[in-house]
């Protein structure tokens, strides 16, 4: 299949055709804002931080990251979490109760519940036991409505990242898009994808300040992409999507490169720790390779020892449930005095 990638032929013919809604700090973007007297918006005028409406482009934001990134401005877009920038892409390119996507489980799984809320078809093709793409199958199941394959690498709940020979047959030989989920991608000694983005149009990569950032409760999501898609989707996302208050506490966590970059160390030191014992402990029969702040072990009854570690005040996710999964447990590395009562825990068990 030689790839003849075309982004008009995968916009909805209804978003193509859309006015997008023009909010009120949209019309003055080229005057000098500090000298306006804003009566438009219907806000209160008194100060307190946040008695405006945020930009709705969260340009400053947008070109500390293009420049973190070597990227540009127009290269990025941001959403209320990864999940809001997800659902931007089904309802960008997938048509309701006509599209299908492919995902690969196990995965994160609200690939599969945006695919459910936007009426388009999941199709699952099963990573192999050593949680890789078969990628055969999944261009075989590539069809005429096919509009998105999703990635998650490094995967959840798996832990491991996906081939670069994988992930670039899929670039070269599918003409829909490629998204590449790289939330734990800061943990990983593997190179993002985004050094990419000019050399494969289809490519879309999405990053979040929820992990390595340190920012789960600000709701962050990042979009990377071309210029043409991210004009697509900045076509419906909603006018303030991003609050004032993220778009402060992101450019202050951005701009203290050295702790975050402490904190990251901090966490694979951890996660070295966490394995050294899991290699002990005696109901552990497998330590999946891991690239993320997380580590997906099998045990011999996982709901027996989620409900043993539970008791002991100790949360973990038990994953018994996904495909290829049975019996597993994963673990989140946390603080070093955690991780020492986690430790423990599991030796107890």
């Amino acid at each position: 299949m030689e790839n003849s990638f075309d982004i008009n032929n995968l916009v909805r013919e209804n978003v193509k055709t859309m006015k997008p809604y023009s909010s009120a700090r949209d019309e003055f973007k080229d005057f000098d804002v500090a000298q306006m007297i804003f009566l438009d918006a219907n806000e209160n005028p008194y100060q307190n931080g946040v008695n405006r409406y945020p930009d709705p482009q969260q340009s400053s934001v947008k070109v500390v990251l293009a420049k973190q990134r070597n990227l540009k401005v127009d290269q990025v877009l941001l959403g209320n979490g990864s999940d809001e920038v997800l659902d931007l892409l089904f309802r960008a390119f997938c048509e309701p109760k006509t599209d299908n996507v492919i995902t690969l489980p196990p995965t994160y799984g609200m690939y599969s519940v945006l695919a459910n809320i936007n009426a388009v078809e999941n199709r699952e093709i099963l990573l192999s036991q050593d949680f890789q793409p078969e990628i055969d199958a999944i261009l075989q199941a590539v069809d005429a409505n096919t509009k998105m394959i999703f990635l998650c690498s490094p995967n959840n709940p798996t832990g491991n990242s996906f081939s670069d020979e994988s992930v670039v047959t899929l670039l070269q030989n599918f003409n829909g898009l490629v998204i590449i989920d790289e939330a734990y991608i800061d943990f990983s000694k593997k190179q993002s994808w985004l050094n990419e983005l000019d050399e494969y149009p289809n490519l879309i990569i999405t990053q979040t300040l929820s992990k390595a950032y340190g920012l789960a409760g600000i709701r962050l999501g990042i979009c990377y992409a071309s210029a043409a898609i991210i004009s697509v989707l900045n076509k419906i996302k909603p006018p303030y999507n991003v609050n004032e208050l993220t778009q402060q506490r992101a450019l202050e966590r951005l701009a203290d490169k050295e702790k975050i970059q402490l904190e990251i160390d901090s966490i694979l030191i951890q996660r070295d720790d966490l394995l050294k014992v899991l290699n002990e402990v005696n109901f552990v029969s497998k330590i999946y390779p891991t690239e993320a702040n997380f580590v997906l072990i099998k045990v011999d009854d996982a709901n027996k020892r989620y409900a043993e570690l539970i008791a002991k005040g100790i949360v973990i996710r038990n994953r018994t449930t996904q495909p290829l999964c049975e019996n597993t447990l994963r673990l989140t590395i946390g603080t070093a005095e955690e991780n020492k009562k986690l430790m423990e825990a599991l030796q107890s068990c």
